[in-house]
Order: C-alpha cells, then sequence, then structure tokens
C-alpha cells in the first residue's frame, strides 16, 4: 500500500449492510461576509449561491455519490423551497421515502467568513414536523445503520424520534448533535445515549458536553471518561489534527488529509456520510474514520455542504497518496 492505503480500501467500498438515513433537507443560502453582523448594523453580503443543505441532505449525496444505497427519510413539504429541493435530489438520483408533507421546507441563512468559518441562521419548515405514520414506514433491520441529527433530536419532533429509536434494536445509530447539542434536555438525552449510538462530536461541540456532563475536556481524557459514563462509542473531530475514536475495545487517532480550506459548511456532515459508507461496506470503525476524514477534506476544499466527491473521483485523488 501506498501512504494511508486510502485508493486501495477504497475498492474494497461493496455495500454489506442497509443505511436509512432520518433529517433535514432544507435550503441554504450561502453569503460571503466581512465580519459577522453586530446588533443595530448594517452590513454587505455577497451571495454565493442558493443549494440544498440540511445535515441528512448532505449524508444522502456523500452515501450516493460514495456508492452506498440508503432509504432516505427526508421530509419534502409543499412550497417553493420544497419544489427546488426535490428537483435537486431528482437531479442527484435521489427520492424521499417522505413527500408531499403539509407545508413547505426550511431554509438556512449561512454566513462565511474570509476564514471559511460558517455561522447558520435557520428557519424551521416541515423537517421538523415529524409525525408517527412516517417513522412507521421506515425499514428496522438486524445489522442495518441509522443516521440521525441534533437537529431534529433538539426539536420538539425529538421526543417521538427517541421513542422511535428506542424500538431499533439490532441497528446501529450514528447521531452528530451538530451545535445543537446543548439544546436536549438532560432527560432526553439520557434515553438517547441509554441506546448506545455511535456518537460523532467536533472539537467544540465535545468541549460542551464536557461542560455540561462534568467531563475533562482534553481529549485523551475525554475518550474514556465518555465510555465509563455512556459505554457507548464516540468519535473527536479536530479538522486539520483529524479524528480520535474511543470504543469499549480499541482506541486511536486517525490523520488528516491535507487541504486548502475555502468553505467549513457540511464538513461534519461528509464526514459523518464517509463514516457511514464505510461501516455499511463492513470496516471497522479505523478505516470508516479515515473515509470521513478524507470526504471531509474533500468537501472543505469546494464552495458547498452538498458537494460530496464522486468514489472515482476520490479513488483518483489518493491514487499516490
Amino acid at each position: 500500500m501506498k501512504g494511508s492505503g486510502l485508493a486501495d480500501k477504497l475498492r474494497t467500498l461493496e455495500q454489506q449492510r442497509p443505511v436509512t438515513v432520518i433529517g433535514a433537507a432544507v435550503i441554504d443560502v450561502i453569503a460571503d461576509a466581512y465580519a459577522l453582523p453586530w446588533r443595530g448594523c448594517d452590513i454587505e453580503l455577497k451571495q454565493q449561491g442558493v443549494n440544498i443543505g440540511g445535515c441528512a441532505l448532505n449524508i444522502a449525496v456523500a452515501l450516493k455519490r460514495l456508492g452506498i444505497s440508503a432509504c432516505n427519510a427526508l421530509p419534502l413539504g409543499q412550497g417553493v423551497w420544497a419544489e427546488i429541493i426535490r428537483n435537486n435530489l431528482a437531479r442527484e438520483g435521489l427520492v424521499s421515502a417522505i413527500d408531499n408533507a403539509t407545508g413547505d421546507n426550511g431554509w438556512c441563512l449561512a454566513l462565511v467568513e474570509p476564514d471559511g468559518e460558517r455561522t447558520f441562521m435557520s428557519f424551521s419548515g416541515v423537517e421538523n414536523e415529524w409525525v408517527p405514520a412516517w417513522l412507521e414506514a421506515l425499514p428496522v433491520q438486524d445489522g442495518g445503520l441509522v443516521y440521525l441529527s441534533g437537529y431534529q433530536l433538539a426539536s420538539p419532533c425529538g421526543e417521538l424520534l427517541v421513542n422511535w429509536l428506542e424500538n431499533t434494536a439490532g441497528m446501529t445509530t450514528l447521531i452528530d448533535f451538530g451545535p445543537r447539542i446543548a439544546d436536549i434536555p438532560p432527560a432526553l438525552m439520557a434515553r438517547i445515549m441509554a441506546c448506545k449510538p455511535l456518537v460523532s462530536l467536533n472539537r467544540q461541540e465535545a468541549e460542551i458536553i464536557a461542560e455540561i456532563a462534568d467531563l475533562p475536556a482534553e481529549t485523551s481524557a475525554f475518550g474514556p471518561a465518555w465510555l465509563a459514563r455512556y459505554g457507548a462509542p464516540v468519535i473527536i473531530r479536530q479538522d486539520k489534527d483529524g479524528a480520535w475514536y474511543f470504543t469499549p475495545e480499541a482506541q486511536g487517532h486517525v490523520a488528516a488529509f491535507p487541504v486548502d480550506v475555502v468553505d467549513t459548511i457540511g464538513a461534519g456532515d461528509s464526514h459523518a456520510g464517509g463514516v457511514l459508507a464505510g461501516l455499511a461496506a463492513g470496516w471497522a470503525l479505523p478505516d470508516a474514520v479515515r473515509l470521513g476524514n478524507a470526504v471531509a477534506s474533500w468537501v472543505v476544499g469546494h464552495r458547498g455542504g452538498n458537494c460530496a466527491p464522486w468514489r472515482e473521483e476520490l479513488l483518483l485523488a489518493h491514487e499516490n497518496v
């Protein structure tokens, strides 16, 4: 193998486990901002574009382009935003298991600062108005993988989603809590963690949960403390410093792939998509995290959050790495 051996590993990326993606498809209005607005100000923005986005949507695109099929439960409504999303999904060769819900989809204004950092201002729609019938129609398969986002878990429908999660024994759940991690009520968080999900956190989110749960902030101490508290595996993403993983069986660090950062929108989503793809192919967690690092590095080097690489593009990029 050359270098990281990712190209050789990518040739073995063949799906073995079913995947269900639960979450949001929304519109991202993306604009460059020389600084974040302050109270009473009037700043000039430069619009980058209007893209389809949402954590689950970004993951659905990443999985599709990596050759992994999934049941995508991304509520689509009836309105201007929903129609844009529906048409864009069709161009990607994707459909949603939940269509024609009452109401429109939400949208988000994403401000991108000169260093690539992004700040979101979100408006909810049907993606946060889950009903039991939608969940009852989803497949529950032993050995399957499920993705859930903190955006939905922190919304009013969070209780409904956790009720469903508690009845999916035999499936592995990957949860990316995202920036809403502090908004999930403690009692609901306890129920979520009792399901022993694989949790993916970025550096800031790990610091937040460390403070909330009274865990050590330093990564090498945080991981074992997390395992002692919850008995559930965790991935801690640290941007250019790669990612750590901690499981009851093993722990380790996976190096990042160097990239010139253009836009960090979708970085965490694309990482989760890569991890899910690796796990769906039956890979061990370290290899899945390495794929997540590779997909995320590609995405932050391009504009927009739904720009995950096709498997062939990723293979070519890492052929001699």
